[in-house]
């Protein structure tokens, strides 16, 4: 895998963790058990099967919270604490080196991709779910799923485009996540008063 093929895998699995972790996992390790994706040997152990297996199970659980707004919102949460270390996890496997310099940065930016992408996610979700109908959750949810379903593919097929995409959605989310954090903050203090 050449530099840029990389980069690209780095930022793209620390991103996509951000969003949907159990999906990203479950579907590369599956492309990449049957040769569709040649991944590091880092990450080799995606495609074993019972990591397949137990990514496929919290995905379908993942993916049933996620349509349900008061759960989706616990659930998001709760995988604040999982999302952001796995992305950083995922962008380290992709690298494949044995440079601590190198590692620590690579865990730094796919950490910090998770995290704002996981940010985004549960901030906008939290502002969508005090909708009372369920139309406006279930299609950001599928919408999600298929910005990371064409996150990964640029992933692998066009690594440079997928990393242009990383600089706009960056630019993106440094005017999102204010905006994001006001908009809660109203919610909370209407629901407190």
């Amino acid at each position: 895998m050449d530099t840029l093929s990389s980069i690209a895998l780095a930022a793209g699995l620390g991103w996509a963790s951000g969003l949907r972790l159990y999906a990203t996992v479950f579907s590369v390790g599956l492309l990449a058990q049957y040769g569709y994706l040649h991944l590091p040997a880092s990450l080799d152990i995606l495609s074993h099967p019972y990591l397949i297996a137990l990514s496929g199970v919290l995905l379908i659980i993942e993916f049933m919270a996620d349509k349900i707004p008061l759960v989706d919102s616990a659930w998001d949460s709760i995988h604040t604490f999982i999302r952001i270390p796995a992305g950083a996890l995922l962008a380290i496997g992709a690298i494949d080196s044995s440079d601590p310099l190198i590692v620590t940065v690579i865990a730094l930016l796919g950490g910090t991709l998770a995290g704002g992408t996981h940010l985004a996610k549960s901030g906008s979700r939290a502002l969508i779910n005090t909708s009372p109908e369920p139309v406006s959750n279930w299609t950001a949810s599928f919408a999600e799923e298929g910005l990371v379903a064409t996150g990964l593919w640029l992933t692998f097929a066009h690594p440079a485009v997928f990393l242009l995409f990383i600089v706009v959605f960056i630019a993106l989310l440094i005017w999102l996540l204010p905006k994001l954090w006001r908009g809660v903050q109203l919610v909370l203090g209407r629901n407190n008063s």
